[in-house]
């Protein structure tokens, strides 16, 4: 019997990518999720909250493997903490999670590091956390996905000037292929940190900006801003892009062709 695999973020943007190819290889698939749900063909929902570790016991208790998407800007380490000592009391399952690119890289240490760039540091935190837990263990950092991009666009357009990050460089992976990927990583044997993924073009970050505005049929003033601290520093030097080509293959204006319309 092909064994169950817990995804935890299951509902969210990367989440929602992976369960139906999880279930398209023919693994069961359980989601922990805070809200209950109704189980759907071959998906079980358990509820939980990885904040506080209430209800993780149970949702690990037989799984073959975890795959951790779960996450959020602050507060990843205490999460994945409570996923590893329930796994660990557990079976030991392999467990996958998903971290961002730059996470070693990027300095997060003042108050405006934080407000800022706090999601690298999170991300880093938890890392060690899985690097530390004694499961085997396999780890994937991409880049940001087109939809927090397209999500960042549609809220600055509703200025009459746009503030964009002066230097601030961005190498935009589709979500799509980050879960292929992960569900990949998930059928195969743990690899510890793998080689990150990323998508084919780097841009700074007017240009992701204005294809924005281009696509929707939008004009508005753009006003470079230079940001202050240590993060941002190390940031506009490219810590949070790949060493390597980037290997995932739809671009920006593919998705923005496919997701924004003028009309």
């Amino acid at each position: 019997m092909t064994s169950s695999v817990l995804l935890t973020g299951g509902t969210g943007t990367l989440g929602r990518l992976v369960t139906p190819l999880l279930r398209a290889a023919g693994h069961p698939v359980r989601v922990l999720s805070r809200r209950g749900h109704e189980p759907a063909d071959g998906i079980e929902y358990v509820t939980g909250d990885l904040a506080t570790g209430e209800g993780v016991d149970a949702a690990v208790d037989g799984v073959g493997t975890i795959v951790h998407c779960a996450g959020t800007a602050k507060g990843d380490e205490v999460k994945a903490g409570n996923l590893v000592r329930a796994a660990s009391r557990a079976d030991a399952p392999h467990l996958v999670f998903i971290s961002v690119v730059g996470a070693e890289r990027v300095p997060v240490v003042s108050a405006v590091d934080r407000a800022l760039f706090g999601y690298f540091a999170s991300k880093r935190a938890a890392e060690r956390v899985v690097e530390e837990s004694g499961l085997p263990w396999t780890t994937l950092r991409a880049t940001q996905f087109h939809d927090l991009i397209l999500t960042t666009a549609r809220q600055l357009a509703r200025m009459p000037v746009v503030p964009v990050f002066r230097g601030v460089r961005f190498q935009p992976v589709d979500a799509g292929e980050v879960a292929a990927r992960l569900v990949e990583l998930a059928l195969g044997a743990p690899a510890g940190l793998v080689p990150d993924l990323a998508g084919p073009r780097v841009y700074g970050m007017d240009e992701l900006v204005r294809g924005y505005l281009r696509a929707a049929g939008r004009r508005r003033l753009i006003m470079p801003v230079r940001l202050p601290g240590k993060a941002a520093r190390a940031v506009r030097a490219g810590a949070n892009l790949p060493a390597e080509p980037g290997t995932g293959h739809r671009t920006w204006e593919g998705f923005l062709g496919e997701r924004v319309s003028t009309r």
